[in-house]
């Protein structure tokens, strides 16, 4: 079969019809229809992954939100502010799909009222802290890293003890971010009992 006779038959198999449609609207309508899939599902995955989404239900815009209010990631000098995605959604798209899964978890909680209330809001809190806490050492702390980077910190500029510990622990890859931060955005929850915890 010579190449012209391959590329007839190619385009015959193409232009041939399915039971209702040809191959070639099959395809062209499977590309088009993946393009508008690709493009709500990223849309969807921005509008999640915003400020107004996170403090939509009462339990975020009760709690924690009034408490990163009163923080220097909300309000400060700078101007710059970090919203919660910022520490809660990891940047790179991998890594933010599959932090997007685990928190299907969060509507699990959200439709069975797990911290329905302040109380049991106040209940969870250490529990929902340890795991955020060991989501932040597992990644390194990628989510603090995206906006402070120890490479970039003037030293001179932080307190004895702060200069200390980032050029022994941080500089050195001892410790990460979360190690020495617990409670920088959010109060900490009741700390008695907790293992190492002075």
């Amino acid at each position: 079969m010579t190449r012209a006779q391959r590329l007839l038959q190619f385009w015959k198999l193409l232009n041939d019809p399915s039971r209702y449609f040809s191959l070639a609207f099959l395809t062209f309508g499977g590309f088009i229809s993946g393009i508008v899939f690709w493009g709500a599902f990223n849309t969807a995955l921005e509008i999640t992954n915003t400020e107004t989404f996170c403090i939509g239900c009462h339990e975020m815009r009760e709690n924690v939100y009034q408490e990163l209010r009163s923080t220097i990631h909300y309000s400060n000098r700078s101007g710059v502010r970090a919203t919660c995605p910022d520490c809660h959604v990891p940047h790179n798209w991998t890594d933010k799909i599959a932090r997007k899964m685990a928190a299907t978890k969060e509507v699990w909680g959200k439709v069975f009222g797990t911290i329905g209330t302040r109380e049991k809001f106040e209940n969870k809190r250490l529990e929902l802290a340890k795991h955020e806490w060991a989501r932040f050492k597992a990644n390194d702390s990628l989510e603090c890293r995206n906006c402070h980077a120890f490479n970039f910190m003037d030293i001179t500029l932080q307190s004895p003890r702060a200069a200390d510990h980032h050029q022994r622990l941080l500089g050195t890859g001892k410790k990460t971010c979360i190690d020495c931060h617990k409670g920088i955005a959010h109060n900490l929850p009741d700390m008695a009992g907790v293992k190492g915890w002075n």
